[in-house]
């Protein structure tokens, strides 16, 4: 990403900040009409099972795997089963209410460990221009509160705060200044396929460096990091896609037979007149990169416009959020906290294996829709 480029995406995200005009104008792209419309409708039904498999080692191994911990108008969390050869429980964070499964093996066992997890989801809809047309319950203020503090990867001061000012100049409402934000991160972020996993969400030197480049957990915490730092409460969804779209979106898709690379981190921010309302720039900026061939560098673009439009409100429930969780202590880790907890994580008397390398950690995870 050259200079001339990264200035060229500024003036077109100061154009687009409040109008919602497209936030790229450097290239037609020749793409054919495509539909994503998610409407809240009827629940789906899902069985995830995680299962890891480690060699043998000389000191004790831990392994941690994310639960589902939601439970809200768009997805309930129900029941998990597990087997393993070590000692398991489950078990939760303790600050944030992540859950997951929390397994010790002693030295010179050869651990297996795997868990099944069923959860119901529904698609998201909400037309933030009609106030009162949907149902929601207000959010208490410790939990609002909660939602606007800084974290270690989500400073609110310095460039966070000076960014988010700049991109929402002129806006009054919390729903005109999350449209100026959302405009401002699709028109200056970008998909980097080279990241590794999901990103890391390190806001700060992200905007510090000018390197806007990343995957979900970078651009949607940017995202919730600018939002929190001009009050308007917000927060991160860390998931997992489970079958493919129904609108034909190869990249917003799961392969329920080998979700490895599934991982996907949403957000979500807290309007006064709505309630929680679903949003995902990182899934724009996905669909501009990788849905074609070609990079498509328009919001108007005939692929990216349906997704630009709908995840500004709303999502398909092909995805299932495991938690909201920053800064995470694992019980009885040896190591420092997770940023967030969307990958299995494990740890040897070698220290914290690299949850981004499920060949080389060796975990496996499958969905099964389970039909009514």
């Amino acid at each position: 990403m050259t200079l001339v480029r990264r200035s060229l995406l500024k003036g077109a995200a100061a154009a687009c900040a409040l109008t919602g005009l497209p936030g790229f104008a450097l290239a037609q792209t020749a793409s054919s009409a495509r539909r994503f419309d998610p409407q809240v409708g009827q629940w789906r039904t899902f069985e995830v099972t995680t299962r890891v498999d480690l060699a043998a080692s000389q000191g004790t191994t831990r392994v941690w795997l994310p639960v589902p911990s939601i439970n809200s108008d768009w997805q309930r969390s129900l029941e998990s089963s597990f087997s393993s050869n070590g000692t398991s429980r489950m078990a939760s964070d303790g600050a944030e209410g992540a859950r997951m499964l929390y397994t010790e093996f002693a030295a010179g066992v050869t651990p297996f460990v795997e868990v099944t997890s069923r959860v119901q989801t529904q698609n998201r809809s909400v037309d933030i221009s009609q106030p009162g047309t949907h149902t929601f319950t207000p959010e208490d203020v410790g939990t609002l509160r909660h939602y606007t503090r800084a974290t270690h990867l989500l400073p609110t001061d310095g460039i966070v705060r000076s960014t988010a000012l700049k991109a929402t100049q002129g806006a009054k409402t919390d729903a005109q200044k999350v449209r100026a934000i959302y405009d401002w991160v699709v028109a200056n972020a970008w998909r980097e396929p080279k990241v590794r996993g999901c990103g890391e969400g390190d806001i700060k030197t992200m905007l510090e460096t000018g390197n806007l480049g990343g995957k979900c957990a970078d651009i949607n915490a940017l995202f919730v990091g600018l939002c929190r730092s001009v009050g308007v409460p917000a927060r991160d969804v860390y998931g997992i896609r489970l079958v493919p779209s129904a609108f034909g979106y190869k990249e917003l898709s799961g392969n329920p037979a080998s979700l490895k690379g599934a991982q996907h981190c949403r957000a979500e921010v807290y309007l006064q007149a709505h309630g929680w309302v679903a949003m995902d720039p990182a899934d724009v900026a996905k669909v501009m990169r990788l849905e074609t061939p070609a990079w498509i560098k328009r919001t108007d673009d005939a692929v990216v416009q349906p997704v630009y439009s709908r995840l500004f409100g709303g999502w398909e429930g092909n995805w299932l959020g495991w938690n909201t969780a920053h800064d995470v202590a694992l019980p009885g880790s040896q190591e420092d906290r997770l940023g967030f907890l969307m990958y299995p994580v494990a740890e040897t008397a070698e220290g914290r294996l690299d949850s981004y390398a499920p060949d080389t950690f060796k975990y496996q995870i499958t969905a099964r829709e389970i039909k009514a």
